[in-house]
């Protein structure tokens, strides 16, 4: 007999699109065991067209999402950029292994 209700399929609810200011990152990440990846470090090209470095990452959590059906981990960081502390999250799609940062 199948389950009906509230909080049985949330795995596959769909968070939409990504908003916020798109920047494609370099990531360097540890892989635990269990395939799940942890981001230690990023860099990116800056609106100036500087490569920065963001190295010492804090993350406050992490949430498993899927933006337009597409399977993605979501981060919620906190890293000092350009000498400001900034809230950010990185994003991982990972049918693409690819690395996104939204501001």
């Amino acid at each position: 007999m199948g389950k009906f209700g509230i909080g049985t399929n949330v795995k596959n609810i769909d968070s939409g699109a990504v908003r916020g200011k798109l920047y494609h990152i370099a990531c360097k990440a540890w892989f635990t065991s269990t395939c799940s990846p942890i981001p230690l470090s990023f860099k990116f090209e800056g609106e100036d067209g500087m490569i920065q470095t963001v190295s010492s990452l804090n993350i406050k959590c992490t949430e498993d999402k899927n933006y337009s059906g597409i399977p993605s981990k979501e981060y919620d960081c906190e890293a000092i950029i350009g000498g400001i502390l900034c809230r950010f999250k990185l994003i991982f799609y990972m049918e693409a292994c690819k690395w996104v940062m939204v501001i």
